[in-house]
């Protein structure tokens, strides 16, 4: 058990029987009445954000999962295969599991797998991932003030806003936590 006042952005807890990670989280301490904790909780088993308040000194249960290296080796059709990579062991995870990593995961790539007493609840992605432009309009020279952008397709499929001077086959360096451009790679 932990208590509310405890709470850190990332903690996994037990509320209710799901498992949710703190996104955010605020002690409150009105004029008037009890202390409370307010916060943001992400579900893990189906992505759902949630805001919960909590009284003051309230115990949870603390959720403890592992993280553990994977590679991802293929897809075929709605499953992606992935090998981990101490005991060689292949599973498949749906693509309804893996929404937004879609958008950044390569063949070959290493992520880290999410479980919970066996359970696969997903994947956590490296902060940020180098991807190629397969697809892009040409920057005019002389057609902006500042801070132009324009859109492009990367090899995954996700179409971001880049800098001007960014060319079809760039390399770039892309957040993977907001899908937004850091810079060339």
């Amino acid at each position: 058990m932990i208590s509310v006042n405890d709470f850190k952005t990332g903690l996994t807890v037990e509320v209710d029987g799901d498992l949710f990670s703190v996104l955010d989280f605020q002690h409150v301490k009105p004029g008037k009445g009890a202390a409370f904790v307010r916060s943001k909780l992400k579900n893990l088993r189906n992505g759902n954000t949630v805001e919960r308040t909590f009284r003051a000194g309230e115990s949870i249960g603390r959720a403890h999962v592992e993280n553990r290296a994977v590679q991802y080796l293929y897809s075929a059709a709605d499953e992606y295969t992935f090998m981990d990579n101490e005991t060689y062991d292949q599973f498949s995870l749906s693509g309804d599991q893996l929404e937004w990593e879609l958008n950044f995961l390569q063949e070959n790539m290493t992520v880290n797998i999410i479980s919970y007493q066996g359970e696969i609840l997903g994947i956590n992605l490296p902060n940020s991932v180098e991807l190629k432009v397969v697809e892009t309009e040409p920057g005019i020279k002389g057609n902006t003030a500042t801070g132009a952008t324009k859109n492009a397709k990367l090899e995954t499929g996700l179409n971001v806003q880049v800098p001007l001077f960014i060319n079809q086959d760039d390399v770039l360096l892309i957040d993977t936590r907001d899908g937004k451009y850091i810079s060339r790679a």
